[in-house]
């Protein structure tokens, strides 16, 4: 007895460690780091993002702008701040509208079956078969330049990929013995498919879509790098890339530089994040 409570103490602190990941903390401080400044933007931007001088163009870092100016005498670090919205927030729309889709199209599936099930993972092969940046070039030909087309059409693009393995891991759960036993006892099935079934697939869901995040963020990003998604003079990441191609071969990358490593930065740490969501969940499984 004695033996297996010392066992007991000195293994307590280590599940308890393991519980404590370090490259989810630090993800996870840095995303919630940029949320924040991109809510309080309006409140520490130091200068307006859209107010050009033409008398400040290119210029480097300074007391009076942190990160220097782009061509068209803009502060940088203000646009960067802004950018951080629209940067943000057209991944997060794509997730949020993929993942609703996605789920609810997965559990239908699996607890329908037959023909629907037949049906649906049809429809989701044939969009496999688009690229989302081509889906949103065609949107944006179809509706025009501007945010809403390339959400529409990235959303619909990354939906078949979180149908399919939510499907996977909805089919699995829907055959195991509780999910039978609830359905045997009497209860309906759209309870047992939202306080049974959705919440034991939730942590698979949150995976996914912390991993595709970052995959939205550069898709949405080089949409409007090619000019097609939000126009100027709105600051994002991808277009501030595009605006700042110029001072580049003029020996002033700053713009583009600190755009990219903020494009960089996010998508990692969501990846990361994501990874090690994926890593535990599998662990959890086993």
């Amino acid at each position: 007895m004695a033996t297996a409570a010392a066992i007991a103490e000195i293994a307590a602190p280590v599940r308890r460690r393991r519980h404590i990941d370090p490259v989810i903390v630090g993800a996870s401080v840095l995303i919630g780091a940029l949320v924040v400044v991109a809510l309080l933007a309006p409140w520490i931007s130091p200068y307006d993002p859209n107010s050009a001088n033409i008398l400040a163009t290119n210029q480097g870092v300074s007391a009076a702008h942190w990160l220097g100016t782009d061509p068209s005498g803009r502060d940088v670090l203000s646009r960067l701040i802004w950018g951080a919205r629209l940067s943000l927030l057209g991944p997060a729309l794509i997730i949020l509208i993929a993942t609703t889709l996605g789920t609810v199209l997965a559990i239908a599936s699996a607890w329908i079956g037959g023909l629907f099930d037949q049906v649906v993972s049809r429809v989701m092969d044939i969009l496999f078969a688009f690229p989302g940046l081509v889906l949103a070039m065609v949107a944006v030909a179809m509706f025009g330049s501007g945010p809403i087309a390339p959400v529409v059409a990235l959303s619909i693009a990354y939906t078949p990929y979180i149908t399919r393995i939510l499907r996977s891991a909805s089919l699995r759960e829907r055959n195991l013995p509780y999910i039978s036993a609830c359905y045997v006892g009497g209860v309906p099935a759209r309870s047992i498919c939202s306080r049974h079934l959705l919440p034991n697939i939730f942590p698979l869901l949150l995976t996914q879509a912390a991993l595709s995040f970052g995959s939205a963020l550069v898709t949405l990003a080089a949409v409007s790098y090619l000019g097609l998604g939000v126009q100027p003079p709105t600051a994002t990441w991808g277009l501030m890339v595009a605006t700042g191609q110029t001072a580049i071969l003029a020996g002033h990358p700053g713009a583009s530089i600190a755009s990219g490593i903020l494009i960089i930065v996010t998508v990692v740490a969501f990846n990361l994040l994501g990874d090690r969501l994926a890593n535990r969940h599998a662990v959890q499984g086993l």
